[in-house]
């Protein structure tokens, strides 16, 4: 039987979003044999476009993604579309992916970002990217000054209802499963000086009419008439490769996520994650200046562990 060949790489980036392409982009210029293992899931792909990354305005996710490919492959970096399934180390790190193939790596990013699970009320997801959204920052200039409605997922949503307000004036929050009595005089304070119309009772799903929302229908039948909806998803860490390497987490108010240093250096040496993988807040452009950090000092710290080798001679 032939045994199987394993390819080595210097550094494995797993996740081809904005931060690892961007560590891969610095990794490739530093001339670092460089692998990107990418299951294609991109979580902002339900958007036409991203908003806020300065000379990016507007573009599509799906062009930005295909023009960062064409950028790394450049220099050399190659990129791979599978899913890394598991990895080991034995001083390198091996990372099996699902199509059978195994690569070794000296050093690895993980970049895998997160899964977004919306709410289960009828219309949302179908929505979601379109007329739902949860990112005012990423949105909220283009729909301001519409009817916002703002489904309720836990207390917390209390912000969001608060942040949209900066762009309309009219805005309900729909409490759907949250009680009340569970709001602490602050928010009601705050909803209030904002204008925001708070609605009690559980939201039994979306109006659409000819492929846009017209409202919200609660489960008594009533429906407030809006135009775009905002919800918070519930956040799912897409990190089970650096569980499987034993890395230290820590709980945040939207899940758990790897502690690391700032340069995304986690507990365990040689492991850095980046993008969502270390963190909820992370947009488009933290995601790509956290890859290049990364990428930045793999490259400097790979340099120094070589040159010290060879000294020690």
């Amino acid at each position: 039987m032939t045994e199987k060949h394993t390819e080595s790489y210097e550094v494995v980036v797993v996740g081809g979003g904005a931060a690892g392409l961007s560590a891969a982009l610095v990794l490739g210029r530093a001339r670092r044999r460089t692998l990107v293992v990418d299951a294609g899931e991109p979580r902002n792909a339900p958007a036409a476009h991203m908003q806020g990354y300065l000379s990016r305005d507007g573009m599509s996710p799906a062009e930005f993604l295909a023009v960062g490919r064409e950028e790394i492959a450049r220099y050399g970096v190659e990129l791979v579309r599978d899913r890394a399934v598991d990895v080991t180390r034995d001083g390198d790190f091996t990372v099996a992916l699902a199509s059978g193939r195994s690569v070794r790596a000296r050093r690895l990013v993980v970049a895998t970002g997160l899964r977004d699970e919306l709410p289960d009320v009828p219309g949302v997801a179908e929505r979601f990217g379109n007329d739902v959204l949860h990112c005012p920052y990423c949105h909220g200039w283009e729909v301001r000054d519409q009817a916002f409605g703002v489904l309720a997922t836990t207390p917390l949503s209390v912000h969001q209802a608060l942040m949209v307000s900066q762009w309309s004036k009219d805005v309900t929050f729909f409490l759907h499963e949250v009680a009340e009595s569970d709001l602490a005089d602050d928010d009601l304070r705050r909803l209030a000086a904002a204008g925001v119309k708070v609605v009690p009772g559980a939201v039994a799903g979306l109006v659409i009419e000819d492929d846009r929302l017209t409202g919200v229908r609660l489960a008594d039948g009533t429906v407030h008439a809006r135009e775009v909806v905002f919800t918070a998803p519930r956040a799912v860490p897409q990190t089970g490769l650096l569980e499987k390497l034993g890395a230290e987490f820590q709980e945040t108010p939207f899940g758990s996520y790897p502690m690391v240093d700032p340069t995304g250096l986690t507990s365990v040496p040689g492991v850095w994650a980046a993008g969502n993988a270390m963190g909820y807040a992370e947009q488009v452009i933290n995601a790509a200046s956290g890859g290049y950090r990364a990428g930045a000092f793999i490259n400097g710290e790979l340099l120094m562990t070589d040159l010290d080798a060879a000294t020690s001679h």
